[in-house]
């Protein structure tokens, strides 16, 4: 993990691109889907009650999602053979990346520090992303809560498609 911190994202920035291996033995560049909305979200850990509970609301809410140009991607530091067995316990229907290094957590500031019961550690921070068809970022949610955020994301996306 690198020391460095970068300037922290922006809306209007340049998404930084990346190339990740998903669950299914895949592999995902942002940069492919151009042309398309994405959600981009980053959770703590695969399998816990917050994280299965936001998974399960885009799963549930992917259609509409859809139907607004966007896809879903979901990337946490758990290993591709995790999201594997996350993702068919709960049947999501997006893709799961997996940043085992922390590269693109650190670039999307999204690797921060944390404090629970005064104990300080490294994680991730829940946060969302959504990028425009141009690879640009249209908006950020740091510190999601996962009620409700499903809603803020489908306004955003909509906001956007009245606004092209």
């Amino acid at each position: 993990m690198t020391e460095h911190k970068n300037t922290e994202l922006k809306i209007g920035d340049a998404a930084p691109d990346f190339t990740l291996l998903t669950d299914g033995d895949g592999r995902i560049t942002l940069s492919d889907l151009r042309g398309q909305k994405v959600v981009l979200y980053f959770y703590p850990k695969d399998d816990t009650p917050g994280c299965t509970k936001e998974a399960c609301a885009f799963k549930d809410n992917l259609s509409a999602l859809q139907s607004l140009n966007a896809a879903v991607i979901g990337i946490s530091k758990c290993s591709v053979a995790k999201h594997d067995k996350f993702k068919a316990k709960y049947d999501l229907n997006f893709p799961l990346a997996s940043d085992e290094n922390g590269d693109v957590c650190e670039r999307y500031d999204t690797w921060v520090e944390k404090s629970m019961y005064g104990r300080q550690y490294m994680g991730i921070d829940r946060s969302t992303f959504l990028i425009d068809e141009n690879g640009k970022i249209a908006q950020i949610w740091r510190k999601v809560k996962v009620d409700g955020h499903i809603d803020e994301v489908k306004n955003a996306l909509e906001a956007l498609a009245k606004a092209a």
